[in-house]
């Protein structure tokens, strides 16, 4: 097998990418805008430009196992991306077989978390694990499931969306799916800006959440105003982890996980978020699971981790 693969992370706004060794370390990284060029084909032919630039830069001509793309709806099984709803081209894009052709690489895709859970089973917090749930907690909620080591991806490639199991069933959020009542909508960053806007409308205590404005309150200014000890925000962190331990409680039915492995920036508010999600989580399992389930925080270092976990992917393409 060549020493080195490629990780793609194809994001609505930035495509990062890196030369990766079996080690998990990134070599070489760079980036290009996503929705630079009207033309799905204009787009690749910047990438393969930035790309083999930062290969020959690294003496890695011929050495590349293969290519690992983390995107938006991308589908294993068929290599294409189904419904780019974040991306500036029409759908669907065959991006497996376009970008093959044009690097001479063999190259695989999946959806983002799915990555993330690859890579954190090769590279994280996840290795040698058989059995664990990936959780991403950004804009949205994204999931990635591991049963007896292997991605489960359904009989469509689009299993694992935990992120939109409905939590309120009655007068819940909208979310962006279309449905109402999602995890997503409560538990992502944008869910928790959702429920500070929220709760300064219904509720009249002092905050230090008030003095900003709140049509664009970040769950960044939740966490500042929680490590200050305002109330309010540490309310907020409390109501928001107490669904998402609610919900982790549940899941653990499905597929008996060793562990959750949890991602994404929220975390980066540590106790706030951990503490309440914990607490829920044993409060609502089933009994006959207590005890023996993790949750653990990635390891994968943020700015390599979509990279590193596209890159996953590469490793598993054999040779001929």
């Amino acid at each position: 097998m060549k020493p080195y693969v490629i990780g793609i992370d194809m994001g609505g706004t930035n495509t990062a990418f890196g030369i990766v060794d079996a080690r998990g370390t990134v070599i070489a990284s760079s980036s290009i805008k996503t929705g630079k060029h009207s033309k799905i084909e204009d787009y690749i032919d910047e990438l393969y430009t930035e790309i083999s630039r930062i290969i020959a830069a690294n003496d890695a001509e011929g050495k590349i196992n293969g290519i690992g793309i983390g995107a938006p709806n991308a589908n294993y099984f068929t290599g294409v991306i189904e419904d780019g709803v974040n991306l500036p081209w029409p759908t669907p894009i065959p991006l497996a077989d376009l970008i093959s052709k044009k690097f001479g690489i063999p190259c695989l895709i999946t959806n983002d978390a799915n990555a993330a859970a690859i890579g954190e089973m090769t590279y994280g917090a996840a290795r040698g694990l058989k059995d664990f749930i990936m959780i991403t907690l950004g804009t949205g909620v994204g999931s990635g499931i591991v049963v007896n080591g292997q991605m489960v991806y359904g009989h469509d490639g689009f299993a694992g969306e935990l992120g939109h199991v409905i939590m309120k069933r009655n007068n819940g959020r909208v979310c962006g799916c279309g449905r109402t009542g999602c995890l997503e909508a409560y538990c992502s960053a944008t869910g928790v800006a959702r429920t500070a806007r929220e709760f300064l409308e219904i509720r009249d205590d002092k905050s230090l959440l008030r003095e900003y404005d709140i049509e664009n309150i970040t769950s960044k200014d939740v966490y500042d105003c929680a490590v200050k000890g305002d109330k309010l925000a540490l309310d907020i962190f409390n109501y928001t982890g107490t669904i998402l331990g609610e919900a982790l409680a549940d899941f653990v039915t499905f597929s008996s996980p060793e562990a959750f492995v949890i991602f994404g920036g929220l975390t980066k508010s540590g106790d706030y978020i951990m503490n309440p999600i914990r607490e829920a989580f044993d409060k609502n399992i089933m009994k006959v699971f207590k005890g023996k389930v993790k949750i653990l925080i990635s390891e994968l270092k943020e700015s390599d981790a979509a990279v590193l976990g596209a890159s996953a992917l590469g490793w598993e393409i054999k040779e001929d």
